[in-house]
């Protein structure tokens, strides 16, 4: 820090952080928000000899961090293939070529691993610390930023930005204090999770200077159902499940791999990866579910196996029968839903009673209420329209002097590390060239 400061310094999480005099200063980079893509792009632009003041307006850096992952922090996807990883973004995945071929996931991975955090890779690719603490992965950035003299500051709440000439001239905060710098990067993220401080303002700020919002709903987000009875099943753990999405009697969506049904509808990996979808097809009218039990039988196959099951054990009561089948908590829904004497034995089950069975194991129906809201959704989708950044160095194409990274910009991928990984590479590329 220059002298210029004139600041008086303490020690907080392990980074310096400033208390007054900010102003004072004229700083190359100043970043608003402290979060992945802000600490990472802080972090950068200081290590490439940057001035840079990282601004954050909680009490503490790495809030949402913090919870990612149930509090595991699924940091990236170890996905080999950088085209098959981009994929997983959908045609929107092509703005981010650049900013992966220059800090891809394996980077990160070594980012990591250099200060400290040995990762483990897990179902889907999916890539941990092996410590399963997300603030260990925190602890990483600080020490990152710490390293390269990043100047932050924390109950730092932005109030105003003053933009002249397609330039931003200074931010006011809301204690009064008025900083400047050559350039900003923010990354304050989306709506999701609000009560960590991802509150959405930024967005406001951004129209206000000229740039297209495309409109922020949630994402990777647990669905809610209409049936109300749905609260018998919390808790329950569904593994090699298909889901299957349906509007008008017609399949628009499908995924297979784990749900967990709640005390309101269902989540878990697949049902989050579909949420947006469902939230898109909600608009237009009303949407089931179906989830197939046994996704790798065809019905005749499965067929096949209740009879050899039925032969086996002919005097069983029908309530009785199907512990090979489901899972204990989801028999007794069943019984209810098919319509079948509990106490039937089933050498007595007719063919047509069967074929209800059948129909219900592979096609078991829920409509759908509503996608939960911002609350509880992982993600924000929705965002800074793409069009209006550069994709090489996240420069704002509106305003000159701004950057943009992570959860704000109009981009959002499935479960399993790809949205973190969105964070490190934005926001490592924002960080390049910050050195005026």
């Amino acid at each position: 820090m220059s002298k210029k400061q004139g600041a008086t310094n303490k020690e907080q999480g392990g980074i310096k952080t400033s208390r007054n005099n900010e102003n004072n200063m004229i700083y190359d980079l100043i970043v608003i928000g402290g979060g992945p893509a802000g600490m990472i792009g802080a972090g950068r632009a200081a290590e490439n000899g940057a001035r840079v003041l990282l601004l954050e307006k909680n009490s503490r850096l790495g809030a949402k961090l913090l919870v990612t992952g149930k509090g595991r922090c699924n940091i990236t996807n170890a996905e080999a293939d950088l085209k098959k990883f981009i994929t997983n973004y959908g045609p929107k995945g092509k703005f981010l070529f650049s900013s992966f071929s220059r800090f891809n996931n394996h980077d990160v991975i070594n980012f990591f691993e250099n200060y400290g955090v040995v990762t483990k890779v897990e179902r889907g690719e999916r890539v941990f610390p092996t410590s399963d603490r997300s603030d260990s992965v925190l602890s990483a950035l600080a020490q990152y930023m710490r390293k390269n003299k990043v100047g932050v500051k924390l109950k730092a709440e932005v109030r105003e930005i003053i933009v002249k000439d397609k330039r931003i001239e200074k931010i006011v905060l809301t204690s009064g204090e008025e900083l400047s710098a050559e350039k900003y990067l923010i990354a304050t993220g989306g709506k999701s999770y609000p009560g960590t401080g991802s509150t959405g303002t930024a967005f406001e700020w951004l129209k206000k200077m000229g740039h297209r919002i495309i409109p922020p709903r949630p994402a990777l987000a647990p669905i809610i159902v209409k049936e109300n009875w749905v609260k018998e099943l919390a808790g329950l753990s569904l593994k090699n499940v298909a889901i299957n999405v349906y509007q008008n009697n017609k399949k628009v969506d499908s995924r297979f791999g784990e749900a967990l049904f709640t005390h309101n509808g269902l989540s878990g990996p697949i049902v989050l990866d579909m949420s947006k979808k469902i939230g898109e097809l909600l608009a237009l009218g009303p949407v089931e579910l179906r989830i197939d039990f046994k996704p790798a039988l065809n019905e005749k196959v499965l067929d096949e196996r209740i009879q050899r099951d039925w032969q086996a054990g002919k005097n069983k009561m029908f309530k009785n029968s199907l512990n090979e089948l489901l899972p204990q908590k989801m028999i007794s829904v069943m019984v209810r839903s098919v319509g079948i004497d509990p106490e039937k034995q089933v050498n007595a089950v007719t063919k047509e009673e069967r074929q209800r069975l059948l129909k219900l194991l592979k096609n078991f129906p829920f409509m759908v209420k509503q996608v939960e809201g911002f609350e509880l959704a992982i993600v924000t989708a929705g965002g800074v329209d793409l069009k209006e950044v550069d994709p090489k160095t996240m420069r704002s194409k509106i305003i000159d002097n701004l950057y943009l990274a992570g959860e704000i910009l109009d981009i959002d991928g499935p479960t399993g590390g790809f949205n973190l990984q969105v964070c490190w590479s934005t926001g490592r590329a924002a960080g390049e060239n910050m050195k005026a």
